[in-house]
C-alpha cells in the first residue's frame, strides 16, 4: 500500500490524508477554494479533485453546499472519500472515478460551480521522469479540460481555476466565446515579483467584460506569509473576486 501522510489545512481545521510522495496538496487548492464564489446551498464539481483538498476547504467555508469530486486515479477517489469522512463532511461530498475528457454531463447535472486545479505541465514541457505523473502533467490538454468544466456548469454558472500565470493566454483562449465576466486574480510570491499563479473565474454564456483584479501578495521579504495570505490560508477567509453577478446580467 502506498505511504500516506496525515496533514492539515486551514490552520488545522481540515484534516487531509494524502500520498507521502509525488503531488502533495500545498496552498494552491486552499487558494482555489477561497476564491470560488460559492453560496450556501449551491452545487459544485471539483474536476481533478485528488485527495479532496480544495473540496474539503470549500465545504468547511461554505455552509450547506454540495461537492462532487471527479478524479482519474482510483486510489485518490477512495482517499478523497476517506478524507470527507474524517472531516465529518461525507454527507456533502461524493467522489467519482472519471476522465475529464469524457465527462458525462448527465451524471454531474447542471451544477452552479466548477472548481479545478488542473495539471500544470503540458507533455512537451515535462521532464522524462514526470511524464507519467498525471497530477503534474496533462493527459488532457488544458483547452479540453476547460471545455469540460464549461460543459458541466449550468448556464450563467461559474468556473474557477488556479493555474500557472504563463498559461493565462491559453486559459483565456479556451474561454473565449463561451464565457464572460472573467476575473483574473494574480498571485505574487513577493511584492514586486512576477506572478507565478493566477486564479481565473468565468461565467458560462455571459458577455460581461474581463476584470483584472489587484491580486494577492503571498510572502514578505523574509519568506513568511503576509497578513492577507495568512487570513486566507490559516483562517479560511474568502478571496473576493467581487460579488457574483445575478442571473439577469448579460
Amino acid at each position: 500500500m502506498p505511504t500516506r501522510s496525515n496533514d492539515t489545512l486551514l490552520g488545522g481545521c481540515v484534516r487531509l490524508h494524502q500520498p507521502a510522495h509525488g503531488y502533495r496538496a500545498a496552498i494552491d487548492p486552499v487558494l482555489l477554494a477561497a476564491a470560488a464564489p460559492v453560496r450556501p446551498g449551491q452545487s459544485v464539481v471539483d474536476l481533478g479533485c485528488g485527495p479532496g483538498a480544495a473540496a474539503l476547504c470549500l465545504l468547511w467555508r461554505v455552509a450547506d453546499c454540495q461537492v462532487i469530486g471527479v478524479e482519474l486515479q482510483a486510489d485518490l477517489v477512495a482517499l478523497a472519500k476517506k478524507n470527507a469522512s474524517v472531516n465529518g463532511l461525507e454527507n456533502r461530498f461524493s467522489a467519482i472515478h472519471g476522465d475529464v475528457a469524457v465527462l458525462d454531463r448527465a451524471t454531474l447535472g447542471h451544477v452552479d460551480h466548477v472548481i479545478s486545479n488542473p495539471p500544470y505541465l503540458p507533455q512537451v514541457l515535462a521532464a522524462p521522469d514526470k511524464k507519467g505523473d498525471v497530477a503534474f502533467v496533462e493527459t488532457v490538454p488544458l483547452a479540453i479540460w476547460l471545455g469540460a468544466a464549461l460543459d458541466a456548469v449550468r448556464e450563467k454558472g461559474c468556473v474557477t481555476v488556479i493555474h500557472r500565470a504563463d498559461r493565462l493566454n491559453e486559459i483565456l483562449a479556451a474561454l473565449h466565446g463561451r464565457a464572460g465576466d472573467i476575473a483574473v486574480l494574480p498571485l505574487w510570491p513577493k511584492a514586486g515579483a512576477p506572478a507565478r499563479r493566477v486564479i481565473v473565474s468565468a461565467r458560462r454564456s455571459v458577455r460581461n467584460p474581463l476584470r483584472l483584479l489587484p491580486g494577492l501578495v503571498l510572502h514578505r521579504a523574509d519568506g513568511s506569509y503576509t497578513d492577507a495570505a495568512e487570513a486566507v490560508l490559516r483562517r479560511g477567509k474568502a478571496l473576493s473576486l467581487d460579488a457574483p453577478l445575478n442571473d439577469g446580467d448579460e
